[in-house]
């Protein structure tokens, strides 16, 4: 059976305090498994209003609304609100994904932070966020963290680098198209990467007639022929564990009538032959709906 892995990143406190939960509940009901990546330390969406000089940001703000879908105070967390610590207010509702069974890993410490200026920090800035989210892991789940997420697709050399020295098994910061082993500067590291294969619902919104309506059969038109190592797919607890939870169920049903079997990214990682993966390069590059540049898996070098 074919695997299709269900990675939940989840960037801020109402998304854990409500999308969360939801998705436990669903992914319970349909029985299918899931990864959850957390931010542990501050809400600070507010900031995110930064980006509005980036190119292609106010194109995706048009396309998908986003007081709609994250609500006025999170937008307002950073700037006219302190930002309340996530991992500190929902220590009860991470614990209670992982005693349900769920995988749990790290996304950030600080989202915005991290995916607004980790592409331009050095090595010592790098370690340090990282080292925040994994205190915070350990604190909360009182064992060290498998896997990390990178917030938006954004990592610098260093964080490839550190990843390994700081002992995850394997981590998803790139979008690409299958398992591989990365190559940083010429160097292949030996922590694999699980790259999201598939575009997210927030990329696709507003786009070529997508709508709330017909997204599901579109996402499921992608996925209809069975690549050989499967999907691995990015929902956020903001959008599919909340407004589009009715989307979210359609996905799973129709990936389940697909004949996927949907699992948590440590089942993907435990059912690959390391030492024959690819090796591939990492490239800083734009993706269709998202603005900005972001890690892509490139060609493997041999």
């Amino acid at each position: 059976m074919h695997s299709l892995v269900l990675k939940v990143d989840v960037d801020t406190l109402r998304g854990t305090q409500e999308g969360v939960p939801n998705l436990v509940r669903l992914f319970l009901e349909e029985k299918v498994q899931a990864t959850f990546l957390f931010s542990l330390g501050p809400d600070h969406t507010g900031r995110a209003i930064k980006r509005i000089f980036r190119p292609g940001f106010m194109k995706k703000i048009s396309r998908t609304s986003v007081i709609e879908y994250y609500g006025i105070r999170t937008l307002l967390y950073g700037t006219l609100l302190p930002g309340p610590n996530i991992g500190q207010r929902c220590r009860n509702v991470l614990q209670m994904v992982q005693y349900n069974g769920f995988g749990t890993g790290i996304h950030t410490y600080d989202h915005i932070l991290w995916q607004d200026y980790v592409q331009k920090r050095n090595y010592s800035w790098t370690k340090k966020q990282m080292q925040k989210a994994i205190h915070a892991y350990e604190n909360i789940f009182g064992q060290p963290a498998k896997t990390f997420g990178a917030a938006g697709w954004q990592m610098n050399e260093d964080a490839f680098r550190l990843e390994e020295t700081l002992n995850f098994d394997y981590c998803s910061d790139s979008r690409g198209y299958s398992p591989f082993l990365p190559i940083i500067n010429g160097q292949t590291l030996h922590c694999p990467q699980l790259p999201t294969t598939l575009p997210t619902l927030d990329e696709l919104l507003g786009s070529g007639g997508i709508t709330t309506d017909n997204i599901a059969d579109h996402l499921l038109n992608l996925t209809a022929q069975h690549p050989l190592q499967g999907h691995v797919y990015t929902l956020h607890a903001e959008l599919e564990g909340m407004k589009l939870l009715p989307v979210m169920k359609k996905l799973i049903r129709g990936w389940k009538s697909q004949g996927y079997h949907l699992c948590s990214l440590q089942d993907l990682f435990s059912s690959l032959d390391i030492s024959s993966l690819p090796q591939c390069p990492i490239l800083t590059s734009e993706i269709s709906g998202r603005s900005g540049t972001l890690c892509v898996q490139a060609l493997p070098t041999s």
